[in-house]
């Protein structure tokens, strides 16, 4: 009795594990996460979560939210993020105030852990999609941020 309650649970577990099998052939298309890259290049975007790179966006303006208090570069673990900066005289204000010259960024040195985005109080740097960091050059991986003759937003303090 024994032996024919085995070859029934048997074909039955072989019949289950075949329709989960099944299932998947039928809607895997739907949620196919494989992508035919370098094809599909023009239409490809990557995840939120995905982390290409560190960036800085600058409005229409020609300005941005960095006031260059060095956070995401004391937060970051393995020196990535440098900061050259100096004292100017504010324009507006008239008084001597701390701006960046240079906030530059080694992306060959990155390791995607994110402290630096995490730290920045004025959420000066953000993740951006892009994926196609390969280079011949290293050199070409140190890349500076802000635009040149940007400036701090009007509104943003240290």
């Amino acid at each position: 009795m024994s032996y024919f309650s085995d070859i029934y649970h048997g074909i039955k577990t072989l019949f289950k594990g075949m329709s989960v099998t099944g299932g998947y052939f039928i809607r895997a298309r739907k949620g196919s996460i494989t992508q035919q890259y370098p094809d599909n290049r023009d239409t490809l975007k990557m995840f939120d979560r995905f982390r290409g790179e560190v960036v800085m966006p600058h409005d229409e303006n020609n300005e941005h939210h960095c006031t260059g208090c060095q956070k995401c570069e004391i937060a970051c673990p393995n020196g990535t993020i440098e900061i050259v900066w100096d004292r100017q005289v504010d324009p507006a204000t008239g008084k001597k105030k701390k701006m960046i010259d240079k906030h530059i960024y080694h992306l060959s040195m990155c390791t995607m852990c994110g402290l630096c985005i995490e730290a920045c109080p004025t959420d000066a740097i953000v993740w951006a999609q892009n994926y196609e960091n390969s280079v011949y050059d290293r050199s070409a991986l140190t890349k500076v941020l802000n635009q040149p003759g940007s400036k701090v937003k009007a509104g943003i303090e240290d």
